[in-house]
């Protein structure tokens, strides 16, 4: 879901976030890890037995509103050798609830096999999502109308390292979505009904970066296709496709750049809860869907001490054929700065705190771990 599953899927990633690789200290890799590795790390935002750990997590954002994720990871005993060569295998878990009544739950398990050349990721999980969109309105324009998603969804991947930082694979996705929306208009081409959706997909991706949780150099790209379609069980046929690249450079001993690029194209009958969306911050992601969208967006990281930092960032995007007619191909600014505290310097953990405008909004974003 691209709506809804980024939503869901933003708990199990904040359970990445709120952990944190030992790359530094052992040299290995651990840039695609679904919960870095913790045990070893002291620190009291955590509860901890063995292999065992929990971590609560505080998000606020103006999609979701204010709430809490709950998030619990057991890491698989390693060999030294398979600790210096790949990333312990985690089964992860995530249950999240905030202020608008949305909740969600996901399970998540990662594997690696045969020094990091193969790699698998399984996720399923729930969710009951209460938002809000902009839908077009025959008197004026728009209006705000609620937006209501319940179902589950399951996704598989398995990839292959190609060579050097190069990885490809393939994967699938079953969404079984409801949607309550007090809005109807068949001109449209997006689907507002319920909407099981099937496909499957191929996705190739580059990975240079030092540390993916706090980077402050590499580079990533990242293109999938994925094909949804009624032969294998889905309401409507359609296909979807995402490119981003990000890079980071270290302008000094505390100074970072980083900056990023995104693309999304739908083709078909979409269902609305995948539509495209503007991945940029000052807004609800719900306020510009669309059968296409671009975006781009770069920042500045400081590092004043050893706990505190200091960010300003800004950027552009925009939706075409979009869901609402609002703001079609127009270029949709968004800044703003942010503090950021780091909750254990050692693996470069920061909960963050943005305050971000837009051309018609602003909004503070709270999480852990950096926006891209």
């Amino acid at each position: 879901m691209q709506v809804a599953l980024k939503l869901i899927v933003l708990l199990v990633v904040s359970v990445v976030l709120s952990a944190a690789a030992r790359a530094d200290e052992d040299k290995m890799d651990t840039r695609p890890s679904v919960a870095p590795d913790i045990r070893e790390d002291e620190s009291k935002l955590k509860l901890q037995k063995g292999n065992f750990v929990i971590v609560p997590i505080p998000i606020s954002n103006p999609t979701l509103d204010t709430g809490l994720i709950a998030g619990a990871a057991y890491f698989y005993g390693q060999t030294e050798e398979q600790r210096k060569a790949q990333p312990a295998s985690v089964t992860a878990a995530a249950a999240m609830y905030t202020s608008n009544d949305s909740r969600a739950a996901a399970v998540v398990q990662q594997n690696y096999w045969r020094d990091d050349r193969w790699r698998f990721t399984g996720a399923l999980g729930s969710a009951d999502l209460r938002l809000s969109l902009i839908a077009p309105d025959e008197d004026s324009g728009t209006t705000n109308v609620d937006w209501r998603i319940n179902g589950t969804f399951f996704l598989a991947r398995l990839s292959r390292k190609i060579a050097g930082d190069w990885y490809g694979g393939a994967f699938t996705r079953v969404v079984d979505a409801n949607q309550s929306l007090e809005f109807g208009d068949d001109s449209l081409d997006f689907d507002t009904d319920d909407v099981r959706a099937v496909g499957v997909g191929l996705t190739a991706e580059f990975d240079s970066r030092d540390l993916p949780i706090n980077s402050y150099s590499g580079r990533h790209f990242k293109i999938q296709a994925l094909f949804n379609e009624e032969a294998i069980g889905s309401n409507d046929t359609y296909q979807s496709y995402d490119v981003s690249f990000k890079s980071y450079h270290e302008l000094s001993g505390s100074v970072v750049l980083a900056w990023e690029l995104l693309g999304c194209q739908r083709s078909g009958t979409t269902p609305l809860w995948d539509s495209c969306i503007i991945k940029l911050r000052g807004f609800p992601a719900t306020d510009y869907l669309g059968k296409a969208s671009y975006s781009g967006q770069a920042e500045v990281r400081w590092r004043m001490s050893k706990r505190w930092g200091l960010v300003a960032f800004g950027g552009a995007g925009e939706v075409a054929d979009s869901f609402s007619g609002f703001r079609d191909r127009a270029s949709i600014p968004s800044y703003g700065a942010g503090v950021r505290f780091s909750v254990l310097p050692a693996k470069r953990i920061n909960m963050r705190v943005d305050f971000a405008k837009s051309r018609d909004d602003d909004a503070i974003h709270l999480s852990v771990g950096e926006a891209f």
